[in-house]
């Protein structure tokens, strides 16, 4: 950011563009200077807005590596701060500048001059708003990943990216979970034949999460709102007011890689259905800390326990979305992989490819895994030993921070971050309608008539 760029200023220009006023196509010249700047950079500071679970362990592998240093943290909760401190001093690192001067604190850190990046880690109400201002003070931005609550936040996103030429990461890191992407290499080898259909989603039972008094990990209560802990504080309201697929990217994010979203292909509309709602109800009348005459037990709660959400895309692929976060599950995000060779399915963990698999029969898909492991996993499974969801979050952070260091354009970029949170709103919309078909909007404004998909190959990173 030029540095005649006074920090009123700065901060002023940052609500508007938080508000959603940002022009495309118009620039000033500190936005433009931006846009042209490239870097090679050996070591960059990384500030962090965000430090509840989900960024602490962000900053945990970042305090791992010799090439990045958090330098600033930001958040609201005492506690949340003083535990993201202790990381620091557990690992002898310099403690970081501390930003918690309420809602938009951030701002302030913002306007520090030695950032380089931030990652956003935040509720996700306040995601856009934080990206956009972080983007429009020139930082290399991440953020967490979620569902929209408007087409209009999606536009907001990528308008920023055009007229800043500031780079948005969308932080997905199921991208890089291990079987997906050995079966990534084996859709890129043929494996499969040309694709046919899709499923994947967000099936967790995460009761205990949305109702945590922060005593234990899960099933410790039946509190939210003010009276819970962590994401409890805010994640269960989004159950008692909206009624869509609230967190596609899990499921969506792989899938789009198979198939070249964005790069050759697109989204052209999705339809979707949801159940009825129990289960949130009836985990609080049955909760031992519940009961029928706990207030909580006279919530309405909106959202279907089961939504499915049926996408189209320009090359006549399908794609079904699952979500189902409400009732008792095992985990899985239900990954199908199909074409006109064979098919990869995660739930009963097997695979059957026409000519190689015995008659009709299925085979256990894992040797296949181990034969087509991605040469990215091969070449950094030690150093992901430890890291968050099996490793893979690991390869998410590794991707931010050398793609920051060069401030290159993201493995998944603004147009993607666009077109996999307009899944909620776009759902949202289709379920009020019956199921309606609903448009999905362009983001990439006919480029992905031209883009490449260069996710994963080759030797970056």
């Amino acid at each position: 950011m030029d540095k005649k760029l006074d920090r009123r200023t700065f901060l002023q220009n940052s609500v508007l563009a938080s508000a959603g006023l940002a022009i495309p196509g118009t620039t000033t010249p500190q936005q433009q200077a931006v846009f042209n700047k490239t870097t090679n950079k050996s070591k960059i500071r990384i500030g962090v807005i965000g430090v509840g679970m989900r960024g602490q362990s962000h900053v945990d592998l970042a305090l791992n590596r010799d090439d990045c240093e958090v330098t600033a943290i930001c958040d609201i909760d005492p506690e949340m701060i003083a535990r993201t401190k202790e990381l620091f001093t557990k690992k002898g690192k310099p403690q970081p500048k501390v930003f918690q001067n309420g809602e938009r604190g951030y701002l302030e850190m913002l306007a520090v001059e030695d950032i380089d990046a931030v990652l956003i880690a935040t509720p996700w109400r306040w995601h856009t708003e934080m990206a956009v201002a972080s983007m429009q003070a020139g930082k290399y931005t991440g953020t967490e990943v979620c569902g929209a609550f408007s087409l209009d936040e999606c536009w907001q996103l990528v308008n920023t990216h055009e007229s800043t030429g500031t780079h948005l990461f969308f932080l997905e890191n199921v991208c890089y979970r291990r079987d997906v992407m050995a079966v990534l290499n084996m859709v890129r080898q043929g494996l499969f034949g040309e694709m046919m259909h899709l499923e994947g989603g967000y099936q967790h039972d995460l009761r205990g999460v949305k109702f945590n008094d922060g005593k234990t990990p899960y099933n410790s209560g039946v509190e939210f709102g003010e009276k819970g802990f962590s994401e409890a504080k805010w994640r269960t309201g989004h159950s008692v007011y909206r009624n869509g697929d609230l967190y596609p990217t899990h499921g969506v994010g792989p899938v789009a890689q198979y198939i070249d979203i964005n790069r050759g292909n697109r989204f052209m509309y999705l339809t979707s259905m949801a159940s009825k709602a129990r289960g949130l109800h009836n985990y609080i009348v049955e909760h031992e800390k519940g009961g029928p005459n706990h207030p909580n037990a006279q919530v309405e709660f909106k959202l279907g326990d089961k939504v499915t959400t049926m996408i189209k895309t320009a090359k006549e692929e399908t794609i079904v979305l699952h979500h189902d976060t409400n009732l008792p599950r095992p985990y899985s995000l239900g990954f199908r992989v199909q074409g006109t060779k064979g098919l990869w399915m995660v739930v009963n963990k097997s695979i059957h490819l026409e000519g190689t698999s015995p008659g009709h029969s299925w085979e256990d898909a894992q040797p296949y895994l181990d034969k087509y492991d991605h040469p990215l996993w091969k070449r950094h499974e030690q150093r992901a030993v430890g890291a968050g969801h099996g490793g893979m979050d690991f390869f998410l952070l590794h991707a931010f921070v050398e793609s920051a260091k060069l401030n290159i354009a993201p493995p998944f970029d603004v147009y993607d971050a666009a077109s996999w949170l307009a899944i909620t709103p776009l759902s949202e919309q289709s379920i009020a309608a019956g199921g309606a078909p609903i448009a999905f909007p362009d983001f990439t404004r006919g480029r992905w008539m031209n883009r490449t998909n260069e996710f994963a190959r080759g030797d970056e990173f």
